[in-house]
Protein backbone atom coordinates (compact mmCIF):
# COMPACT_ATOMS: atom_id res chain seq x y z
CA UNK A 1 0.00 0.00 0.00
CA UNK A 2 1.18 3.89 -0.94
CA UNK A 3 1.97 5.40 2.26
CA UNK A 4 -0.66 8.63 2.36
CA UNK A 5 2.08 11.22 2.56
CA UNK A 6 4.04 9.97 -0.36
CA UNK A 7 0.04 10.06 -1.94
CA UNK A 8 -0.05 13.64 -1.01
CA UNK A 9 3.26 14.46 -2.46
CA UNK A 10 2.13 12.65 -5.83
CA UNK A 11 -1.29 14.55 -5.91
CA UNK A 12 0.69 17.72 -5.08
CA UNK A 13 2.98 17.32 -8.32
CA UNK A 14 -0.01 16.44 -10.58
CA UNK A 15 -2.11 19.15 -9.47
CA UNK A 16 0.86 21.78 -9.84
CA UNK A 17 2.20 20.08 -13.18
CA UNK A 18 -0.63 18.53 -15.21
CA UNK A 19 -3.94 20.75 -14.88
CA UNK A 20 -5.70 18.41 -17.60
CA UNK A 21 -4.82 15.03 -16.09
CA UNK A 22 -5.63 16.28 -12.24
CA UNK A 23 -8.70 17.58 -13.72
CA UNK A 24 -9.93 14.72 -15.52
CA UNK A 25 -8.59 12.35 -12.33
CA UNK A 26 -11.36 13.38 -10.05
CA UNK A 27 -14.01 11.15 -12.13
CA UNK A 28 -11.58 7.88 -11.88
CA UNK A 29 -13.23 5.62 -8.92
CA UNK A 30 -10.72 6.07 -5.58
CA UNK A 31 -9.16 2.32 -6.57
CA UNK A 32 -8.34 3.59 -10.11
CA UNK A 33 -7.41 7.22 -9.29
CA UNK A 34 -4.68 7.01 -6.57
CA UNK A 35 -2.41 4.71 -8.17
CA UNK A 36 -2.54 6.65 -11.78
CA UNK A 37 -2.20 10.13 -9.44
CA UNK A 38 1.50 8.07 -8.57
CA UNK A 39 1.96 7.07 -12.08
CA UNK A 40 1.39 10.05 -13.63
CA UNK A 41 3.64 12.12 -10.55
CA UNK A 42 6.18 9.50 -11.68
CA UNK A 43 6.29 9.81 -15.15
CA UNK A 44 5.98 13.66 -14.94
CA UNK A 45 8.90 14.33 -12.82
CA UNK A 46 11.06 12.06 -14.95
CA UNK A 47 9.67 14.12 -17.98
CA UNK A 48 10.85 17.22 -16.42
CA UNK A 49 14.04 15.97 -15.21
CA UNK A 50 14.70 15.63 -18.54
CA UNK A 51 13.00 18.02 -20.30
CA UNK A 52 14.62 21.16 -18.25
CA UNK A 53 17.24 19.55 -16.61
CA UNK A 54 21.01 20.97 -17.50
CA UNK A 55 21.93 17.50 -18.12
CA UNK A 56 19.76 15.65 -19.80
CA UNK A 57 21.93 12.41 -20.28
CA UNK A 58 22.38 12.09 -16.57
CA UNK A 59 19.05 12.53 -16.25
CA UNK A 60 17.84 9.54 -18.52
CA UNK A 61 20.62 7.24 -16.27
CA UNK A 62 19.52 8.20 -13.22
CA UNK A 63 15.97 7.44 -13.99
CA UNK A 64 17.36 4.06 -15.49
CA UNK A 65 18.84 4.01 -11.83
CA UNK A 66 15.78 4.93 -10.32
CA UNK A 67 13.53 1.71 -11.80
CA UNK A 68 16.00 -0.58 -11.51
CA UNK A 69 15.54 0.09 -7.70
CA UNK A 70 12.00 0.41 -7.68
CA UNK A 71 11.16 -3.04 -9.43
CA UNK A 72 14.01 -4.45 -6.92
CA UNK A 73 11.57 -3.13 -4.20
CA UNK A 74 14.33 -0.90 -3.14
CA UNK A 75 13.12 3.00 -4.41
CA UNK A 76 14.73 6.12 -4.12
CA UNK A 77 14.66 8.17 -0.61
CA UNK A 78 11.61 9.91 -2.63
CA UNK A 79 8.06 9.94 -2.15
CA UNK A 80 7.47 9.62 -5.97
CA UNK A 81 9.62 6.19 -5.96
CA UNK A 82 8.53 4.71 -3.19
CA UNK A 83 4.41 5.28 -4.07
CA UNK A 84 5.40 4.21 -7.53
CA UNK A 85 7.68 0.55 -5.92
CA UNK A 86 4.61 -0.14 -4.03
CA UNK A 87 2.06 0.57 -7.06
CA UNK A 88 4.03 -1.80 -9.56
CA UNK A 89 4.00 -4.45 -6.62
CA UNK A 90 0.46 -4.32 -6.60
CA UNK A 91 -0.58 -4.38 -9.72
CA UNK A 92 1.90 -6.24 -10.82
CA UNK A 93 2.95 -3.60 -13.92
CA UNK A 94 4.83 -4.99 -16.54
CA UNK A 95 7.96 -3.58 -16.74
CA UNK A 96 8.06 -3.02 -20.58
CA UNK A 97 5.91 -0.36 -19.84
CA UNK A 98 8.01 2.47 -17.95
CA UNK A 99 11.16 1.32 -19.92
CA UNK A 100 9.31 2.35 -23.06
CA UNK A 101 9.09 5.77 -21.58
CA UNK A 102 12.43 5.79 -20.27
CA UNK A 103 13.73 5.14 -24.14
CA UNK A 104 11.42 7.91 -25.18
CA UNK A 105 13.20 10.05 -22.85
CA UNK A 106 16.77 8.96 -23.88
CA UNK A 107 15.47 9.94 -27.54
CA UNK A 108 15.06 12.87 -25.92
CA UNK A 109 18.69 13.43 -24.69
CA UNK A 110 20.06 12.27 -27.84
CA UNK A 111 18.05 14.64 -29.64
CA UNK A 112 16.90 12.67 -32.01
CA UNK A 113 14.48 14.37 -34.86
CA UNK A 114 11.64 12.59 -36.54
CA UNK A 115 11.63 11.92 -40.54
CA UNK A 116 8.77 10.36 -41.30
CA UNK A 117 5.06 10.67 -39.24
CA UNK A 118 5.37 7.06 -38.32
CA UNK A 119 8.76 8.03 -36.25
CA UNK A 120 6.78 10.19 -34.69
CA UNK A 121 3.98 7.95 -33.94
CA UNK A 122 6.55 6.02 -32.59
CA UNK A 123 8.33 8.58 -30.22
CA UNK A 124 4.79 9.47 -29.19
CA UNK A 125 4.09 5.29 -28.36
CA UNK A 126 7.02 5.42 -25.65
CA UNK A 127 6.52 9.02 -24.10
CA UNK A 128 2.37 8.96 -24.35
CA UNK A 129 0.78 5.59 -25.09
CA UNK A 130 3.14 3.69 -22.55
CA UNK A 131 1.32 5.59 -19.78
CA UNK A 132 -2.13 4.54 -21.65
CA UNK A 133 -1.22 1.18 -21.42
CA UNK A 134 -0.25 1.35 -17.61
CA UNK A 135 -3.67 3.31 -17.30
CA UNK A 136 -5.38 0.29 -18.48
CA UNK A 137 -3.62 -1.91 -15.98
CA UNK A 138 -4.39 -0.44 -13.12
CA UNK A 139 -8.11 -0.45 -14.64
CA UNK A 140 -7.86 -4.23 -15.07
CA UNK A 141 -8.36 -3.99 -18.66
CA UNK A 142 -5.63 -5.81 -21.08
CA UNK A 143 -8.04 -7.67 -23.28
CA UNK A 144 -5.72 -6.58 -26.51
CA UNK A 145 -8.33 -4.42 -28.52
CA UNK A 146 -8.34 -2.37 -25.34
CA UNK A 147 -5.13 -1.45 -25.04
CA UNK A 148 -4.67 -1.14 -28.44
CA UNK A 149 -7.47 1.86 -28.12
CA UNK A 150 -5.86 3.02 -24.70
CA UNK A 151 -2.45 3.25 -27.04
CA UNK A 152 -4.22 4.95 -29.76
CA UNK A 153 -5.54 8.09 -27.00
CA UNK A 154 -2.08 8.22 -25.83
CA UNK A 155 -0.33 8.89 -29.37
CA UNK A 156 -3.34 11.23 -29.90
CA UNK A 157 -2.60 12.98 -26.84
CA UNK A 158 0.98 13.62 -27.68
CA UNK A 159 0.59 14.48 -31.41
CA UNK A 160 -1.75 17.07 -29.76
CA UNK A 161 1.38 18.26 -27.88
CA UNK A 162 3.62 18.49 -30.81
CA UNK A 163 1.30 20.50 -32.40
CA UNK A 164 0.33 23.12 -29.13
CA UNK A 165 4.44 23.30 -28.48
CA UNK A 166 5.81 23.68 -31.85
CA UNK A 167 7.58 27.27 -31.02
CA UNK A 168 8.14 26.45 -27.70
CA UNK A 169 10.07 23.75 -28.36
CA UNK A 170 12.09 25.28 -31.40
CA UNK A 171 13.42 28.18 -29.28
CA UNK A 172 14.76 25.40 -27.22
CA UNK A 173 16.09 23.52 -29.83
CA UNK A 174 13.59 20.87 -30.18
CA UNK A 175 11.37 19.43 -33.06
CA UNK A 176 9.28 16.95 -33.33
CA UNK A 177 7.38 17.22 -36.86
CA UNK A 178 8.08 14.76 -39.59
CA UNK A 179 10.76 16.05 -41.41
CA UNK A 180 9.29 14.73 -45.10
CA UNK A 181 5.99 17.09 -44.24
CA UNK A 182 8.44 19.98 -43.92
CA UNK A 183 10.50 19.66 -46.77
CA UNK A 184 7.02 18.73 -48.88
CA UNK A 185 5.96 22.62 -47.84
CA UNK A 186 9.06 23.76 -48.36
CA UNK A 187 10.05 24.74 -44.57
CA UNK A 188 14.14 24.34 -44.20
CA UNK A 189 14.46 22.47 -40.42
CA UNK A 190 17.46 24.09 -39.65
CA UNK A 191 16.63 28.14 -40.75
CA UNK A 192 13.30 27.21 -39.00
CA UNK A 193 14.99 26.19 -35.54
CA UNK A 194 17.51 29.39 -36.08
CA UNK A 195 14.29 31.60 -36.25
CA UNK A 196 11.39 29.85 -35.62
CA UNK A 197 8.44 32.05 -37.34
CA UNK A 198 4.59 31.13 -38.02
CA UNK A 199 3.70 30.48 -42.19
CA UNK A 200 1.41 29.65 -43.74
CA UNK A 201 2.93 26.47 -44.90
CA UNK A 202 3.94 25.70 -41.37
CA UNK A 203 0.10 26.30 -40.20
CA UNK A 204 -0.66 23.77 -42.93
CA UNK A 205 1.99 21.01 -41.59
CA UNK A 206 0.41 21.57 -37.77
CA UNK A 207 -3.25 21.02 -38.97
CA UNK A 208 -1.71 17.70 -40.88
CA UNK A 209 -0.43 16.17 -37.74
CA UNK A 210 -4.50 17.55 -35.47
CA UNK A 211 -5.75 15.28 -38.36
CA UNK A 212 -3.68 12.39 -37.45
CA UNK A 213 -4.63 12.87 -33.64
CA UNK A 214 -8.44 13.63 -34.80
CA UNK A 215 -8.60 10.44 -36.84
CA UNK A 216 -6.52 8.05 -33.37
CA UNK A 217 -9.47 9.73 -31.25
CA UNK A 218 -12.32 8.64 -32.75
CA UNK A 219 -10.50 4.93 -32.66
CA UNK A 220 -9.61 5.91 -29.05
CA UNK A 221 -13.04 6.55 -28.01
CA UNK A 222 -14.31 2.88 -28.20
CA UNK A 223 -11.55 1.38 -26.70
CA UNK A 224 -13.46 3.60 -23.70
CA UNK A 225 -17.02 1.73 -24.04
CA UNK A 226 -14.63 -1.04 -23.14
CA UNK A 227 -13.05 0.06 -20.36
CA UNK A 228 -15.16 0.12 -16.58
CA UNK A 229 -18.31 1.98 -16.30
CA UNK A 230 -16.77 4.11 -13.40
CA UNK A 231 -13.37 4.47 -15.22
CA UNK A 232 -15.06 5.95 -18.26
CA UNK A 233 -15.86 9.38 -17.17
CA UNK A 234 -12.72 10.18 -16.45
CA UNK A 235 -11.25 8.98 -19.61
CA UNK A 236 -13.40 10.40 -21.98
CA UNK A 237 -12.73 13.57 -19.54
CA UNK A 238 -9.46 13.17 -20.84
CA UNK A 239 -9.85 12.63 -24.08
CA UNK A 240 -12.32 16.01 -24.57
CA UNK A 241 -9.85 18.06 -22.78
CA UNK A 242 -7.09 17.28 -25.16
CA UNK A 243 -9.14 17.29 -27.81
CA UNK A 244 -9.95 20.57 -26.94
CA UNK A 245 -6.26 21.66 -27.24
CA UNK A 246 -6.16 21.05 -30.49
CA UNK A 247 -9.11 23.45 -31.65
CA UNK A 248 -7.84 25.60 -30.02
CA UNK A 249 -4.72 25.53 -32.25
CA UNK A 250 -6.50 24.98 -34.56
CA UNK A 251 -8.52 28.38 -33.98
CA UNK A 252 -5.52 30.37 -33.85
CA UNK A 253 -4.70 28.99 -37.66
CA UNK A 254 -3.03 26.85 -36.51
CA UNK A 255 -0.29 29.49 -35.48
CA UNK A 256 1.71 27.48 -32.26
CA UNK A 257 4.63 29.59 -32.91
CA UNK A 258 3.69 32.90 -31.42
CA UNK A 259 1.19 31.68 -29.23
CA UNK A 260 0.22 28.46 -27.04
CA UNK A 261 -2.96 27.25 -26.62
CA UNK A 262 -4.67 26.90 -23.55
CA UNK A 263 -7.91 25.94 -21.72
CA UNK A 264 -9.86 27.49 -19.29
CA UNK A 265 -10.77 25.98 -16.11
CA UNK A 266 -14.92 26.70 -17.13
CA UNK A 267 -13.99 24.51 -20.17
CA UNK A 268 -12.57 21.94 -18.42
CA UNK A 269 -15.59 21.85 -15.76
CA UNK A 270 -17.93 21.87 -18.90
CA UNK A 271 -15.84 18.82 -20.94
CA UNK A 272 -16.03 17.11 -17.44
CA UNK A 273 -19.45 17.41 -17.61
CA UNK A 274 -20.62 15.92 -21.11
CA UNK A 275 -17.55 13.40 -20.56
CA UNK A 276 -20.01 11.91 -17.57
CA UNK A 277 -23.03 12.22 -20.00
CA UNK A 278 -20.83 10.44 -22.57
CA UNK A 279 -19.46 7.36 -20.14
CA UNK A 280 -23.17 7.09 -19.37
CA UNK A 281 -24.16 6.83 -23.14
CA UNK A 282 -21.62 4.63 -24.34
CA UNK A 283 -21.52 1.24 -25.29
CA UNK A 284 -19.20 -1.19 -27.33
CA UNK A 285 -21.66 -2.26 -30.21
CA UNK A 286 -22.11 0.54 -32.33
CA UNK A 287 -18.37 0.56 -32.73
CA UNK A 288 -17.18 -2.89 -32.57
CA UNK A 289 -15.05 -2.26 -35.78
CA UNK A 290 -13.33 0.35 -34.76
CA UNK A 291 -12.73 -1.44 -31.12
CA UNK A 292 -11.60 -4.10 -33.33
CA UNK A 293 -9.01 -2.32 -35.36
CA UNK A 294 -5.86 -3.25 -35.70
CA UNK A 295 -3.12 -1.58 -33.27
CA UNK A 296 -1.09 0.81 -34.79
CA UNK A 297 2.42 -0.94 -35.83
CA UNK A 298 3.99 1.63 -33.23
CA UNK A 299 2.18 0.82 -30.40
CA UNK A 300 2.31 -3.17 -31.05
CA UNK A 301 4.80 -4.02 -28.62
CA UNK A 302 2.90 -1.69 -25.85
CA UNK A 303 -0.26 -4.28 -26.35
CA UNK A 304 1.57 -7.67 -26.29
CA UNK A 305 3.46 -6.66 -22.80
CA UNK A 306 1.01 -5.14 -21.54
CA UNK A 307 -1.82 -7.90 -22.15
CA UNK A 308 0.91 -10.47 -21.12
CA UNK A 309 0.96 -9.04 -18.00
CA UNK A 310 4.40 -10.06 -16.32
CA UNK A 311 6.00 -7.91 -13.91
CA UNK A 312 9.24 -9.13 -14.83
CA UNK A 313 11.55 -9.07 -18.49
CA UNK A 314 14.54 -8.45 -19.99
CA UNK A 315 15.32 -4.99 -21.82
CA UNK A 316 14.87 -4.70 -25.13
CA UNK A 317 17.39 -4.95 -27.50
CA UNK A 318 16.88 -0.86 -28.64
CA UNK A 319 16.67 0.49 -24.95
CA UNK A 320 20.34 -1.44 -24.06
CA UNK A 321 21.48 -0.34 -27.46
CA UNK A 322 20.65 3.87 -26.61
CA UNK A 323 21.17 3.54 -22.97
CA UNK A 324 24.68 2.39 -23.62
CA UNK A 325 25.14 5.06 -26.28
CA UNK A 326 23.89 7.86 -23.42
CA UNK A 327 26.75 6.11 -21.00
CA UNK A 328 29.29 6.44 -23.58
CA UNK A 329 28.56 10.06 -24.18
CA UNK A 330 28.25 10.32 -20.14
CA UNK A 331 31.46 8.73 -19.55
CA UNK A 332 33.56 11.47 -22.67
CA UNK A 333 31.80 14.35 -21.05
CA UNK A 334 33.00 13.54 -17.23
CA UNK A 335 36.50 12.39 -18.68
CA UNK A 336 36.76 16.22 -20.85
CA UNK A 337 35.40 17.89 -17.79
CA UNK A 338 37.94 16.29 -15.61
CA UNK A 339 40.96 16.84 -18.50
CA UNK A 340 39.62 20.30 -18.61
CA UNK A 341 39.79 20.91 -14.44
CA UNK A 342 43.37 19.27 -14.57
CA UNK A 343 44.64 21.44 -16.72
CA UNK A 344 43.38 24.54 -15.04
CA UNK A 345 44.67 23.12 -11.54
CA UNK A 346 48.05 25.51 -10.42
CA UNK A 347 49.03 22.28 -9.10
Amino acid sequence: MTAPADLEACRAAIRTGSYSFHAASRLLPARVRDPALVLYAFCRLADDAVDEGADKVRAVLRLRDRLDAAYAGHPREAAADRAFAAMVRTHEMPRALPEALLEGLAWDAEGRRYATISEVCAYSARVAAAVGAMMCVLMEARAPDTLARACDLGVAMQLTNIARDVGEDARAGRLYLPLDWLAEAGIDAEAFLVDPRPSPALAGVVARLLSVADDLYLRAEAGISALPMSCRPGIHAARLIYGAIGSEVARAGHDSVTRRARTTGRQKLGWIALAGLRAAASGVTPQSARLHAAPLPEVAFLVSAAARGSPRGSRSEALISVLAQLEARDRAGRGAQGLAQGLGDPT
